[in-house]
């Protein structure tokens, strides 16, 4: 497999994740020579933005950001090479700042949580009274008077916190629509729990997981702004989620608004991440507000690598003074077009909130996160395209996690086949699915020199690979009963297709690794002397296939399979079209 274009994720440090931005486009033409896993991207040296270094391609950054808060799209982000002076990125950026941390803990600090706690304490004995009674009862209109005045308090007492905290003045540009007009408020970018900052200044509904509501204290503040909760035991929970906002929305303003956070979990801040369907499937108009940070030092940012959520408390309340700003933008009627499609609607009102906050976007998910930092011993380099792939899937409506149940299935017709190569067709109903543009984008990625067929067998790779991107070993067993020969056993060249395809590369040399697996120079290898190398050698991939392509040492312990942070509950339905978009075609 050759590949002509290189589409690069950043090697990052721990606390970031690189990805390309920018929403594909379907202006370039189509090579008829397309390689295997071709990127939809163009090669970074050909595409900097002015004053960007090769090397250095545009990135979307999921994690701490140091003094990037007001950064243009215009600007170009430097990956792992520009560590952010931030707290985990090996400490304070300025002797200052470390001195007037010190002398903050010691001073300012203590009488600053004690105020925070008091004031949650405050609040919680008003919330409990006012949230008793049936949850789904639908609210008295008008409300009544002590309602009225148990709602101020609230308020009063929240400012006071955020106050304490540090917040003295919440810059509020806009104007934000009442329920009327917008039943649902569409907040981004997502990055911290310091968002619930225009939650208690609204007292909106939020749609939030359902273990939140067991936390002490806090669970009983969130159950007095009457929030959608959604169950994760529950398989039929994402669709009575989206029938009660429907419901809400359709009330004509008796309910609260709803605030969602379409991102689905925290970033960064540098652009903004493709928007989950859930909030636009009702059709409804909503109301964009976009947050902004502009500090000189993010305290912050709470993504599910860096500081964590306590350190991120206490480096915020040691700060002087922090700012933020809501914007309420105007509010954005669907048209019937975007009604009948969720994803378009996410696109477009993403696309309005990136150019209000001057940043860009970019077509890659949550999940497509996961699988760039899964633990496993083939860690994904810097040049995989299985993202790319991963998202072609989801574009087709196929979902990794219900892939993953026929993976036997697909791998028995892929052996069936002795590496006799398939085409579209025939691809297309192994997978059971109807040709089409996005069908072939996908066929692209395997059709080595475009002669219009593939391997099945490494299609199946990749598949398991992203299925199960930490179980290595499952997947390479796998791998070696489609190749192997009746022994199971495979050659050097065998090793280097399955190599190759489980880490989405078209160049790899795997010489060396076979040479060390195979000590008595049969020629032939068999997965059990794969596994015992494997188990003696955990870092093998490091050591034998990409040394040079590799994170840093100080990156080679990935952390566990990430969560997502904050007020963004997945509650969109598994048959969202979410990521059916055009990609860009393939280049020569």
């Amino acid at each position: 497999m050759v590949l002509l274009r290189s589409w690069a994720v950043v090697s990052c440090p721990p606390w970031v994740w690189g990805l390309p931005t920018g929403s594909p486009g379907p202006s370039t033409p189509r090579s008829s020579g397309a390689s295997p896993f071709l990127s939809p991207c163009t090669d970074v040296t050909e595409s900097l933005l002015p004053g960007q270094q090769p090397g250095f391609p545009n990135t979307l950054e999921l994690g701490p950001r140091g003094h990037q808060e007001g950064r243009s799209r215009d600007r170009p982000v430097q990956g792992a090479c520009v560590q952010p002076d931030h707290p985990e990125a090996g400490g304070l950026g300025l002797v200052t700042e470390q001195q007037q941390v010190a002398v903050m803990t010691l001073t300012l600090f203590p009488v600053r949580l004690l105020v925070v706690v008091l004031m949650m304490l405050l609040a919680w004995p008003l919330a409990l009274v006012s949230s008793l009674g049936p949850a789904g009862r639908e609210p008295e209109q008008p409300p009544a008077l002590w309602r009225r005045v148990v709602d101020v308090l609230l308020r009063a007492i929240m400012r006071t916190m955020w106050l304490a905290g540090g917040f003295h003045h919440v810059a509020v540009k806009g104007r934000r629509a009442p329920p009327t007009e917008a039943a649902i408020l569409t907040l981004a970018p997502h990055s911290s729990y310091f968002d619930a900052i225009p939650v208690t200044m609204t007292m909106s509904s939020v749609v939030m997981k359902a273990e939140s509501r067991d936390i002490p204290i806090w669970g009983t503040l969130i159950k007095y702004i009457r929030p959608v909760f959604v169950s994760r035991t529950d398989q039929d929970s994402r669709r009575k989620t989206v029938e009660e906002i429907k419901r809400r929305a359709q009330s004509g303003g008796k309910w609260p608004q709803i605030m969602i956070f379409p991102e689905g979990t925290c970033t960064n801040r540098t652009c903004l991440i493709t928007f989950k369907p859930g909030a636009f499937i009702p059709g409804v108009p909503v109301q964009p507000v976009v947050l902004r940070y502009p500090n000189k030092l993010d305290t912050i940012t709470w993504t599910w690598q860096g500081p964590g959520a306590l350190k991120i408390l206490w480096l915020t309340l040691c700060q002087f003074h922090s700012q933020v700003e809501i914007e309420f933008l105007p509010v954005y009627t669907p048209s019937e077009e975007e009604k009948r499609d969720p994803a378009l609607y996410a696109r477009n009102v993403r696309r309005v909130m990136a150019e209000a906050l001057g940043v860009a976007v970019t077509d890659y998910t949550f999940e497509d996160c996961q699988l760039a930092l899964a633990e496993g011993q083939l860690r994904l380099p810097a040049d995989t395209c299985l993202l790319e792939f991963a998202r072609l899937l989801r574009g087709l409506g196929l979902k990794p996690e219900k892939l993953e149940q026929d993976l036997d299935r697909h791998a028995e017709s892929a052996r069936m086949t002795q590496g006799r190569r398939v085409t579209l067709p025939e691809f297309a109903a192994q997978l059971g699915v109807p040709e089409s543009e996005s069908l072939e984008d996908l066929f692209s990625l395997f059709d080595e020199g475009g002669g219009g067929e593939v391997d099945l067998r490494e299609y199946v790779v990749a598949l398991s690979v992203v299925c199960r991107p930490a179980r290595t070993l499952d997947t390479i067993q796998l791998a070696f009963k489609m190749f192997g020969s009746q022994d199971g056993s495979v050659e050097e060249h065998a090793l280097s297709s399955i190599l190759k395809t489980a880490l989405g590369v078209a160049e790899l040399t795997v010489t060396d690794l076979f040479r060390a697996i195979d000590q008595e120079r049969k020629g032939r290898i068999a997965f059990a002397d794969f596994k015992r190398f494997a188990e003696a050698n955990p870092d093998f991939a490091e050591e034998y296939l990409y040394p040079e392509q590799t994170r840093p040492r100080s990156c080679a312990r990935t952390p566990p399979a990430p969560t997502p942070n904050g007020f963004c509950a997945d509650f969109s339905p598994e048959n969202s079209a979410i990521g059916t978009e055009p990609v860009r075609k393939k280049l020569d």
